[in-house]
């Protein structure tokens, strides 16, 4: 049996006597021999299966495949397969390689099932593969889904479709996001989902140079943040809604009326800021009734969109013998930040502003609390802004000042505000 490499051209790389010049390639073949599965070399990477022996039918959905970090540059499949099997059934294996027969320190394992890659997690994340060498296992998706900036605001989901579809191939669906002000008015940009990374990365590439027009307008492309996945057990504990295109004048008392209308006395509280709101409930059945009630349903003239809240905290185990170096906020991307605060600040470094102040206000409110508001002051811009709202709570206050800011800056498309403002992920 012969280990085929193919490097870019589809040519075969082979030694003197006709075998693949391989490391290790003894236990290669043996493992082949064993499995039953093929191994190809090609564009940098080596695939073990894809698909495994015996595989009829289409390829696992998303949500199969695992990637796998800080794997000794001298281990192979030989010695990774058998661990990775431990999960379950594995559909291919791939090992990014080096020229010289190294790899390139990790790899993308895909499960025919999305159960067995969260096991994999669980059983893998932080594993000692060798003496003091520990690999790093967490959930790999491709990422499908482009941002289009700089579209006409009076352009409609299906305009934008067709238009879409005749510029790049693959296009699946578009997400447009109605004004917070005015309801039949896009937001000025659009996220489009294309059926494979491949066609995603196609529609970049051609769009991307930044003189590709649509409506006369040249549009801004990049790729759009990947939502977080949470895992299933986690989200099956959720008892938060999460309440979207709301109007601007829409009340937390209205939302909290409306969404207890069919169980008085069931919603815990509601937390709104621009024309997004948490709705919490104090027991997971109720939510999961409010959800099939109220998705789609008419508040103050606006369809809402209402989905299960995800976590909004992710955190990761360290690996131990990781390296930790200085950062910097202007090193990260806008998608790393939750909170407006913060990203407002992120914009004044970009933009060599003088910091955000923020000067505190506090008027009593009809009940007597005592409500409380900031006004933020950026001094190189000479301009100041004040939200329309108060909050009893003070974090609260600086967030939706900060967030204030930053809409009436117009840095919310393109600084992915959407994903903050608009974010599904729960504020406690």
């Amino acid at each position: 049996m012969n280990l085929q490499t193919r490097n870019t051209n589809g040519g075969s790389v082979t030694g003197d006597d006709g075998r693949t010049e391989s490391p290790n390639e003894a236990a290669l073949l043996a493992l082949m021999e064993t499995t039953g599965y093929s191994m190809v070399q090609e564009n940098g990477q080596r695939k073990f299966g894809g698909p495994p022996p015996g595989w009829d039918g289409p390829p696992p959905p998303r949500g199969c495949e695992v990637f796998v970090g800080k794997i000794p540059r001298d281990m192979y499949e030989d010695e990774l397969v058998p661990v990775f099997e431990r999960a379950g059934r594995i559909y291919e294996f791939r090992l990014m390689m080096e020229f010289s027969g190294e790899n390139r320190g990790y790899a993308f394992v895909m499960y025919t099932t999305r159960e067995a890659a969260q096991r994999s997690i669980h059983l893998l994340d932080n594993h000692e593969i060798r003496p003091g060498k520990f690999i790093g296992v967490c959930v790999s998706l491709d990422n499908c889904r482009l941002f289009i900036g700089s579209i006409p605001k009076d352009k409609t989901k299906e305009e934008i479709l067709v238009e879409m579809r005749k510029v790049t191939e693959g296009v699946v669906d578009v997400i447009v996001y109605p004004s917070a002000t005015d309801k039949t008015k896009n937001r000025g940009f659009a996220f489009v989902e294309y059926d494979s990374h491949k066609a995603a990365a196609m529609a970049r590439r051609k769009l991307i140079p930044g003189t590709f027009q649509l409506w006369g307008h040249t549009i801004q492309v990049d790729w759009a943040e990947p939502e977080k996945d949470v895992d299933e057990e986690t989200m099956l504990r959720v008892r938060v809604l999460y309440v979207r295109n709301l109007m601007m004048t829409t009340t937390e008392e209205t939302l909290r009326q409306e969404f207890s209308r069919f169980k008085p006395g069931t919603v815990e509280r509601v937390k709104k800021l621009t024309d997004y709101a948490f709705v919490h409930y104090h027991s997971r059945e109720d939510a999961v009734t409010a959800l099939h009630l109220m998705n789609g349903a008419l508040i103050d003239g606006a369809t809402i969109e209402v989905t299960l809240a995800k976590p909004v905290r992710c955190v990761y185990p360290i690996f131990a013998g990781s390296s930790l170096s200085p950062a910097s906020l202007l090193s990260l991307k806008p998608g790393q930040f939750s909170s407006a605060v913060t990203l407002l600040e992120y914009y004044c470094y970009k933009n060599s502003w003088a910091l955000p102040e923020y000067y505190l206000y506090s008027t009593p409110g009809q009940d007597g609390k005592l409500m409380l508001i900031y006004k933020v002051v950026i001094s190189s811009t000479r301009s100041s802004f004040m939200p329309d709202k108060v909050c009893t709570v003070l974090e609260d206050a600086k967030e939706l000042a900060a967030q204030n800011a930053l809409w009436n800056l117009a840095l919310g498309p393109r600084c992915c505000l959407h994903r903050i403002w608009g974010s599904q992920f729960a504020i406690n």
